[in-house]
């Protein structure tokens, strides 16, 4: 036992690079069965050479405009924080732009032969689907697991362990920032083309969904990998880095920098690698209900990591370890693995019920369309305000309980222990744009409608999926972000008594009592709702573009609707492409902008910002579960009806949950999940920016 833990001790970290390179490996892998599958008949690669040329392109132009931002920042960290924490600001950013960018590539190639595969049986394009989601989910976790432990192992070297976990904060900020901006520009991309799409296809025109007779379907397609394929895979990427980082940082503030304590986390990743593995391998020979083989897939990811966490515990803290003056048992510090682990289905279920068409949440806002727009908007409100309810209630007993076994460290290690997860949990989150584009290239190529049938019932579950895995992601930053919080404090007390030769008991407190905490929960509790308003603007102007864009052309050209007329599909594939470009930045911005100048206001100073950081965590989390669940049940409460319910396609009911649909896809798709990151940005930048203003 000894000597197993000496090994695990010394090479943990290598371990865990060697798992993150199997996990790499095994993507591409995936990407060449994926490839060589059948991309169907001329018609269905025209059109998906579409949707690829005009992600593409739009990415192209994101990575331009965030570059220079991107720059300032670094050249800002370089010369005011230190050269290690610049290095690493840049690696985050490069990551997490890779993880998306790729991930939306094979995205795109996997949809066309999802719809070929359609035509032969659900399995076939269930697991082609899911192959091509798997890809964004290894690379995320292998993406983000390789590039900490890397830079950890060659900082340590060069600058010292202390010094290399501190840069380490460097990345997580390269790679939140980085998720804020594709967050935000893909979420406006890609509801401005569907509400747009939306509200003259559907409403006025009565087209179908995905009809190719719609000048912004094309825009609709893209803008499914740019958001949810590649902004998700960007959000995740950050999640799970910033996990990883504070879990590690968590270590070194409260543990004194115990190797066992830094080496943990990193171990956690490593194993929960090779479980996502097993699960992407359960998927491919399962049989059964597309729901249940998915989900089934989450299970074996939990259930490997759940048994092979307790070895690696064990022989790492054999003897216990001291946290707050208390010794700690393995296993304790094994349960509060085991708390992130159980956390995961059980988000997972909880907004599974508040979002699936199988559950009363979603069946109310379809029997309040009967009675029109306005009572299905109030029922969709309603159902995402309820939807906070358990999820919060949840998260909180896991905090008492992970703090109870732990510590602070023990929630970094729960919280670890969820994200450890990512690889299976993206895979899903992925399935659901790949089984939407090929629904949508089925319907433009003119395929057979039992084709469209198939891909209609692996889209249903796509949404749920997307759905999930949202809440999963948010619940997940907000534990985070109170591990970022903890740090914050840890730091902000180790910097002030070292610098400024303050005893600890001189230290200050974070008190209810201090009128300035209070005026720091009020600006940090204000941030998520400015945030989310430039976002809903943004996409309400873009939508409105598109609008008058889709009217023009079917005005101008009425052709269009008889099929004699070919629409013209770039030009609002390029008003998307330079409102998202240009209506992110204000957003993304928002949350660097308030850090500084409450950091830079002396009379605030560092017990107001603490009080910000609080602030943000809480309104934002509330918002960003409400916002996504309610979204997705709005979305859901459509597909209940369009499946011949209430009256089906075309009915009023139809009308007002299209009207509910068009309300909440800003909701889910761009204002809600991009409070995700921005929480983080906040207690990551607020860590970073100690030593240069305080």
């Amino acid at each position: 036992m000894n000597f197993l833990a000496l090994s695990i001790l010394n090479f943990g970290v290598p371990l865990s690079m060697v798992c993150a390179a199997i996990g790499l490996a095994f993507a591409f892998f995936l990407i060449a069965a994926v490839t060589r599958a059948p991309s169907g008949n001329e018609r269905m690669r025209e059109i998906a050479a579409a949707v690829q040329e005009g992600a593409r392109a739009y990415l192209n132009r994101q990575v331009k405009t965030i570059v220079v931002i991107a720059v300032v920042i670094f050249i800002l960290l370089f010369i005011f924080k230190d050269h290690s924490t610049a290095i690493g600001f840049v690696i985050g950013a490069f990551c997490s732009l890779a993880a998306g960018f790729i991930g939306m590539r094979v995205a795109v190639l996997a949809n066309v032969r999802t719809a070929q595969a359609a035509s032969i049986a659900q399995l076939n394009a269930l697991r082609i689907a899911f192959n091509g989601g798997s890809v964004t989910g290894l690379l995320v976790v292998g993406l983000a697991l390789l590039s900490v432990s890397i830079f950890y192992m060659i900082a340590a070297k060069l600058i010292g362990s202390d010094a290399a976990i501190r840069s380490l904060v460097g990345l997580a900020l390269g790679g939140s920032l980085i998720s804020v901006f594709a967050r935000l520009g893909g979420g406006i991309y890609t509801k401005a083309a569907d509400v747009g799409a939306d509200l003259v296809g559907k409403i006025e025109s009565g087209l179908e969904e995905d009809d190719p007779r719609n000048p912004a379907v094309i825009a609709d397609n893209v803008g499914d990998n740019v958001g949810d394929c590649a902004g998700m895979a960007a959000d995740v990427f950050e999640t799970y880095a910033v996990s990883l980082v504070g879990a590690i940082l968590a270590g070194l503030l409260t543990l004194g920098g115990n190797p066992a304590a830094i080496v943990y986390p990193f171990v956690l990743g490593g194993i929960s690698v090779l479980g996502a593995i097993c699960g992407i391998a359960f998927v491919n020979v399962a049989r059964g209900k597309p729901a249940t083989v998915l989900m089934g897939a989450v299970m074996i990811n939990a259930l490997i990591s759940a048994i092979l966490f307790w070895p690696a515990t064990r022989s790492l803290f054999a003897g216990g370890v001291t946290i707050g003056g208390i010794l700690r048992s393995p296993a304790q510090l094994y349960f509060a693995s085991l708390v992130g682990l159980i956390m995961t289905p059980v988000i997972v279920a909880l907004t599974n019920y508040y979002t699936s068409s199988h559950f009363r949440p979603v069946q109310k806002i379809a029997h309040a369309s009967e009675t029109g727009h306005a009572t299905n908007i109030i029922a969709g409100l309603a159902a995402g305000q309820h939807a906070t309810a358990l999820p919060v209630l949840f998260i909180g007993l896991a905090i008492l309980v992970t703090f109870h076994f732990a510590g602070l460290y023990g929630i970094a290690i729960a919280v670890m222990s969820m994200l450890s997860m990512a690889g299976v949990i993206i895979s899903l989150d992925s399935f659901g744009p790949i089984t939407d584009n090929a629904g949508g290239i089925a319907v433009m190529a003119h395929l057979p409608k039992e084709i469209r049938a198939v891909t209609d019932e692996l889209d249903a579950v796509g949404n749920t999926m997307k759905a999930v895995t949202k809440g999963y992601a948010i619940a997940s930053a907000g534990l985070a972000a109170l591990v970022l919080f903890g740090s914050y404090v840890e730091e902000l007390r180790a910097h002030l008594t070292s610098s400024l030769k303050l005893a600890t008991d001189e230290f200050f407190q974070f008190s209810l009592q201090d009128p300035k905490v209070i005026v720091g929960l009020f600006i940090g509790g204000l941030l998520p709702f400015v945030f989310t308003a430039f976002s809903m603007d943004a996409v309400g102007k873009a939508a409105g573009a598109v609008v008058r864009e889709v009217r023009r052309q079917l005005q101008v050209k009425p052709g269009i609707l008889t099929g004699q007329e070919r629409p013209e599909y770039g030009t609002c594939v390029d008003i998307v492409t330079k409102a998202a470009l240009r209506e992110m930045i204000v957003p993304a911005l928002l949350p660097l902008v308030a850090v500084v100048v409450v950091a830079i206001i002396k009379p605030l100073g560092p017990v107001a910002l603490g009080g910000v950081l609080v602030g943000t965590i809480v309104t934002g989390l509330f918002i960003a579960i409400a916002m996504t669940s309610g979204g997705a049940a709005w979305d859901n409460a459509k597909k209940f009806i369009e499946e011949g319910n209430l009256g089906g396609k075309g009915s009023f009911a139809h009308a007002a949950a299209v009207t509910g649909d068009t309300v909440g896809d800003p909701y889910k798709d761009t204002a809600g999940p991009a409070i995700n990151p921005m929480i983080k940005v906040v207690n990551i930048l607020a860590i970073l920016i100690i030593p240069i203003f305080f």
